[in-house]
Order: structure tokens, then C-alpha cells, then sequence
């Protein structure tokens, strides 16, 4: 068998190892057929077959984000929004004076990314300042962590939220003092909202901001992601199959895309898309749900009280009842399906756990797809060796750990604060990973996944020096193994991506560099310069 086009580089990672060396990649249709040292490509190499020497640039799987919500960081990466963090409230406001001008007269202004604990002053923004700013144009900003409305009162009245509407299980409305709505909605109430605040857009101006989204995923050397309901109620979820079916039909669709609609007793949905998305691009591996908040906001599910608790038994709760949860797990277990719960707390992984452990007693493994917990954010010690016992993957997201710079410490204290994110310890106790951005929460830089792994730094200001919580950094080629076969577990595509081996798409990138030879500090400034999808080159620098 002649392979259509050979790769050659010095530094070749397979993923099988732990270093990139001398060899080829031999292409044949969508698939690879060899991949190893040169002299076994010779006999792939026919009268017809193209090859292309890449030097000393690395070949290495394509990146896979395991974790990420693609219509909210298509909107928010497009003209029709704004991605900011900010200083201030009032700078915040005053940033988004350019947005509204460029939108049509009366349509609503939508931004994300603001983070008050990072702020001076870092106090919680209201309505007031949006009021003041924007008195006849409703306005959504939309958390850093995506788990909290900021609107102005033009806002509430378009959403028909008053001082006597009742939020949905497991959100709040914010009032003051006085009993009055401050502007401030979280968790489940922000998520019902969202999908009136971002209806407005037309399904073409949506089709090009996924367009756009899949170009920068390219540039990253991306080649697969899975796109996760980012609420907890059914058709409320931005898991756009409709979207998806009108790229895929044009022959738009630039990556892998495997996506996890919400978790419902009724199963018709996932089961539909599964019929409906069987080809190689687009599947539907399974089910996500949620079980708890954000520490940040202590809405977390904890098994004490935080260390800065702001009332008696202060532990944050679970957005769905734990029974419910069991049930809802039970019946996809029964059907064959995965699922990926959300967890950030330690109670709710240890419940999550107990759940699935229930699970695999009464129905085994999945059929298809993996069962994991999404986040992960501060355990009970001995569950991490339950993670591994009962094969639930832990997908994580490395540049989360220093989004909030003493938040844990504020939040947990230092004994809990010792078993966040323990991605070494997760190595040792053969705990499968799989990275991901959690985006639009961070962007989806490839390096900057691979630089906050390995330094456990801020991969923008660099801080702290030598890491927080150095002990659990992690060797490179481990990282690059968890954002590549990992999150092809998390995908339940394993046997098709994830590494270079024969028989599997080839799906790749190139760097300019060889990575695994490089000072941490260099790992941000590699670039990728090509990217590969069924051995038809995708992007190009």
C-alpha cells in the first residue's frame, strides 16, 4: 500500500513514548499507515507519493479540547460581542462603549470574562453602574467562570424579572438590603436566561462566528473538541445540533466535533443525534450534567464549610438533588450511555463517585463514550484512587488553576488547598486525564494549556514563582499525552485519535519547535505552523 503523502521531521511524538525522534508519518486517505522511524517508510513510498520534510519542526498529534462551550466562545471570540476581563466596574462599563456603537440601535450589548475577585476594588458589581451608562438598552455580561449574570434594569424588564419572580431551583437573584435586585443572577436562574438574552442573533451570524471559532482552533493545532452543554435544563443547553448539521451539510465543519447535550430522563435527544451524527467528523458520545458551582461564588458542593464562610454551614449545595443525580445516571447507565458531570467541590465529586461506582456494579462500563468528571477542582484524598478504580476520567483544565491568585487559600485553606488540581498525583495513581479550556472561561491557546501544566504558572503573568503547588507538576510529554489521548478517552474516540499509530486518522499539527527539547519558559512562543484533519491540511501559517 503507497501512502498519498509522507511526513518527515527530526522530532516525531507518536504519543507512544515519552520523546519526539527521527521518523515519518505515511498518510493514506484520512488515515495513517505508518509512523515510526524512516527507514520503515520505504516500502509506503510509491511513484505518486508526495513527501514533505518538515526538519526539525515536531509532529505530534492533534490537540483535543476536552472541556469547552463552542456557541459561547464562537459569540464571544466574534464581532457580535465582547470577551474582557477588566479592572473595575467602571472600567468594564466604559469598555463597552465601542461594542455598542458598532451594534444596531436598541439590540442587546453582550460581553463576558469580568472577574470581580480580580479587580480593585474586588467587590461584586450591580445594575447601577449599567443603569447610569446604558439607561434604555438592556445589557448581559456574562462571568469569567460562566456562572453569573450582571444585567442593568432595562435588561430585567425585557427578561421580565421582578422583585417577586422566584428563581429556579438552584439559581438566585441578588437583592440588597432593601429587598431590591441588584442585577446579580447566578447559576441555574442565569443559565434559563441566557438563551432569550442571546436569541437575537441570526443562525448565519452564528454560522460564521462557529466558522471563525474553528479557524482559531486551527491556528492552535486543534483538530478535535468536545462542545458540553453549559446548562442544566434540557433545550436550554447551547449544544447547537442544528448549527452543526447546516456546517457539516455545507462541508464547513474544519474539526472534530463531539458533543454532550444535557442529561434528562428522556434520552431521545442524544439517542437522535446519535443516529444523525455517525460520520467521522461529528458524533455524540454521551450525556453532561451538573452537580455544583464555583468555589469562587461558594457555590460549590463541599463536605465543610469554606474557611471564609459567609453564614453558619456555609458548604455551597448541589444544583440537583443528589437522589435525582443517581437516577439520572442510573437510567443513562442502563441505556448504555456516558456521562460527564460537572464537579467542583469535594462533596459532589465524592457523591459523583458514589454514583458511578452504583453504576458500573449494576450495568458495567458504557457502551460507548467515558463516563468523567469535569473540573475537579479540590478532592478527598482517598477519591482520587477511586477516579482510577472505577475508570472515571478526570478532565481538567490547566490554566484554571491560577485564574484566582489566593482565591483557594481564601476560600478552602491550606489543607484543602493541598489536593487541588493534583495532576502529578493523578499520574501516580494511573488516574486518566484529559485536558481541555473550559472556553470561553480561558482561551483556547494550545501552549498556554501545555505552559500551565508543566509550571502550574499563570501562563500571563508567570506567577508564582515555581509554581503553585509545585510538587504536582508534570512532565511534558504527559501533558501533551493528556491533551491528546486523554481527551480522545473523554471523547470515547481513543481508538482513532489521540496518538500517531497506524490505522488511525490523521489527525495532526506541526510546531515549529521541538517542544519536548525546549526551557519551560520557551514553551509559549512555540507556533504552530500546520495543521492537519484526515490528512488534509486545515491551516497553514
Amino acid at each position: 500500500m503507497f501512502a498519498d503523502t509522507i511526513f518527515e521531521t527530526q522530532a516525531l511524538f507518536t504519543g507512544i513514548g515519552n520523546d519526539a525522534a527521527p521518523g515519518s508519518l505515511a498518510v493514506k486517505g484520512d488515515r495513517i499507515v505508518y509512523a515510526g522511524p524512516n527507514e520503515g517508510v520505504r516500502p509506503f513510498r510509491g511513484p505518486h507519493t508526495t513527501v514533505r520534510d518538515f526538519g526539525s519542526s515536531m509532529i505530534v498529534a492533534g490537540f483535543h479540547d476536552s472541556h469547552l462551550h463552542v456557541f459561547h466562545s464562537a459569540l464571544y471570540s466574534s464581532p457580535l460581542a465582547l470577551n474582557y476581563l477588566g479592572t473595575s466596574e467602571a472600567d468594564y462599563v466604559e469598555h463597552l462603549a465601542p461594542l455598542a456603537a458598532a451594534r444596531p440601535h436598541g439590540s442587546w450589548i453582550l460581553a463576558q470574562g469580568w472577574r470581580e475577585y480580580r479587580w480593585d476594588p474586588p467587590i461584586m458589581p450591580s445594575k447601577r453602574s449599567l443603569d447610569a451608562a446604558f439607561p434604555d438598552r438592556p445589557v448581559a455580561l456574562y462571568s469569567g467562570d460562566a456562572h453569573t449574570l450582571w444585567v442593568n434594569s432595562a435588561a430585567l424588564a425585557a427578561l421580565g424579572v421582578t422583585t417577586e419572580s422566584k428563581p429556579p431551583q438552584g439559581g438566585s437573584y441578588d437583592r440588597d438590603s432593601d429587598g431590591n435586585l441588584t442585577g446579580i443572577i447566578r447559576e441555574a436562574a442565569a443559565m434559563e436566561l441566557m438563551p432569550r438574552i442571546v436569541s437575537s442573533f441570526s443562525d448565519e451570524e452564528m454560522r460564521s462566528a462557529y466558522r471563525g471559532f474553528m479557524e482559531t482552533l486551527l491556528e492552535n493545532g486543534i483538530t478535535s473538541v468536545c462542545d458540553l452543554s453549559l446548562m442544566a435544563h434540557p433545550g436550554l443547553d447551547f449544544v447547537r445540533d442544528d448549527i452543526y448539521a447546516a456546517l457539516e451539510a455545507r462541508g464547513e465543519l474544519a474539526v472534530r466535533v463531539h458533543v454532550f447535550p444535557t442529561l434528562t430522563f428522556d434520552m431521545s435527544r442524544l439517542e437522535a443525534m446519535q443516529r444523525r451524527f455517525s460520520g467521522p467528523y461529528l458524533k455524540a458520545p454521551g450525556f453532561k450534567q451538573f452537580f455544583d458551582g464555583v468555589s469562587s461564588q461558594h457555590t460549590a458542593y463541599l463536605a465543610e464549610p469554606y474557611a471564609n464562610a459567609r453564614f453558619e454551614g456555609d458548604r455551597g449545595r448541589p444544583t440537583i438533588e443528589p437522589e435525582t443525580m443517581r437516577e439520572l445516571v442510573l437510567a443513562a447507565a442502563q441505556a448504555g450511555h456516558a456521562v460527564r458531570i460537572h464537579t467542583i467541590g469535594d462533596e459532589a465529586i465524592h457523591l459523583a463517585l458514589d454514583i458511578f461506582e452504583e453504576a458500573q456494579r449494576e450495568y458495567g462500563l458504557p457502551a460507548h463514550g467515558q463516563n468523567c468528571l469535569e473540573h475537579l477542582e479540590n478532592l478527598q484524598p482517598a477519591d482520587i484512587a477511586r477516579l482510577s478504580a472505577l475508570n472515571v476520567l478526570a478532565a481538567v483544565q490547566p490554566p484554571h488553576i491560577t485564574l484566582d491568585p489566593g482565591g483557594p487559600e481564601r476560600d478552602l485553606g491550606p489543607e484543602r488547598t493541598r489536593w487541588m488540581w493534583p495532576f502529578a498525583t493523578f499520574l501516580d495513581e494511573g488516574v486518566k486525564m484529559a485536558f481541555g479550556t473550559d472556553s470561553p472561561v480561558v482561551d483556547v491557546n494550545s501552549m498556554d494549556v501545555l505552559y500551565a501544566a508543566v509550571t502550574r504558572q499563570d501562563p500571563h503573568t508567570h506567577m508564582p514563582r515555581g509554581g503553585w503547588l509545585p510538587e504536582e507538576r508534570i512532565p511534558l510529554a504527559d501533558a501533551i499525552r493528556a491533551y491528546t489521548l486523554g481527551s480522545a478517552h473523554a471523547a470515547g474516540r481513543a481508538h482513532e485519535l489521540g496518538t500517531l499509530e497506524a490505522g488511525k486518522l490523521a489527525d495532526f499539527c506541526v510546531l515549529d519547535r521541538n517542544l519536548l527539547a525546549l526551557p519551560d519558559d520557551e514553551i509559549q512562543s512555540t507556533q504552530v505552523i500546520a495543521t492537519y484533519v484526515g490528512g488534509t491540511l486545515k491551516y497553514e501559517r
